[in-house]
């Protein structure tokens, strides 16, 4: 039986959806693995995340091993790979005694609409009237493409439990009850804690628009072409919320305050205004309604 962990997830979308783009779900492993250009290289947070990566990798891949090997009935060789696994948690914890988690796999995964505001809401709509007749499947059905979003997914090694396991196994093949050591292991593969980071298209892309906005509005010699610039902007902001707000992220007052928030941007930039204050605000908000559109965490 083939185990596969590191592998990169499908996902598929009704008419409605443009496209999901996945990428490679070793990227960050694959970053890992470049050798460092010299002994004398200083140690650095980003050098140290990378080294923790790649430890983390390798026993996970050793776990993977352990599993082929008792699938053989090769003790020895499932003996050999439990203690590398071991040892690299072990290096794992000992740089970050106070680490939970230790991340093995990233995966991005892009949902795009393409739907107008009003074809959203219609859709919506006819999902609610399925609801409110009792017609679950088609209601899910009618808004399972709705989404406008990348998905950053994290696969993470448990510390707290994860280690335990691998010792567990190896206590088993040591005492030739190679068929319990592999269950343990398979046990321990299935509690990787998979989380889930969710960035709004609209929403970012409402964002862009109103730094772009905001360069343009500090500028102290600002032209014509500036100000009509300004106003494409903002027009392309409301547009996007609209649209996240049709799509449900956020709350509904955190989309109306943005929505209103524009409104105020536009009325602050008139006569060659900065609208530094209102630009921050709306900062602010951005990263609100993003963490409000966060899926809820699992208990």
């Amino acid at each position: 039986m083939k185990r596969t962990l590191l592998a990169t997830t499908a996902s598929s979308l009704l008419l409605l959806a443009a496209c999901s783009k996945e990428a490679p779900s070793n990227t960050v492993a694959e970053n890992a693995t470049t050798p460092p250009a010299a002994a004398a290289t200083p140690v650095t947070p980003s050098t140290d995340r990378r080294t923790l990566i790649q430890d983390a990798v390798a026993a996970l891949q050793q776990t993977e091993n352990a599993l082929a090997a008792l699938d053989r009935k090769d003790g020895k060789a499932a003996t050999a790979a439990l203690e590398a696994a071991t040892g690299k948690l072990e290096i794992v914890l000992a740089r970050n005694p106070h680490l939970a988690l230790a991340p093995v796999d990233v995966t991005v995964i892009t949902h795009d609409v393409l739907a107008s505001v009003d074809a959203v809401e219609t859709l919506r709509k006819s999902a609610k009237a399925a609801l409110d007749d009792g017609r679950i499947q088609e209601a899910r059905h009618l808004i399972d493409g709705l989404a406008s979003e990348s998905v950053v997914r994290v696969s993470n090694i448990p510390l707290a439990t994860y280690p335990a396991a691998i010792k567990s196994a190896a206590a088993l093949v040591a005492q030739n009850r190679l068929d319990a050591a592999k269950t343990v292991l398979e046990t321990a593969l299935g509690t990787i804690v998979v989380e889930d980071v969710i960035r709004p298209l609209p929403l970012t892309r409402a964002s862009v628009a109103i730094e772009e906005a905001r360069t343009l509005a500090a500028k102290a010699n600002r032209s014509a072409a500036d100000d009509a610039r300004i106003q494409r902007l903002l027009t392309t902001a409301r547009e996007q919320l609209r649209l996240g707000q049709a799509l449900g992220y956020a709350t509904k007052d955190q989309m109306k305050d943005l929505l209103k928030t524009v409104d105020d941007i536009e009325d602050s930039t008139k006569n060659k205004g900065a609208g530094t204050n209102v630009f921050d605000k709306i900062r602010n908000l951005f990263k609100q309604a993003n963490e409000a559109s966060q899926p809820p965490r699992k208990s």
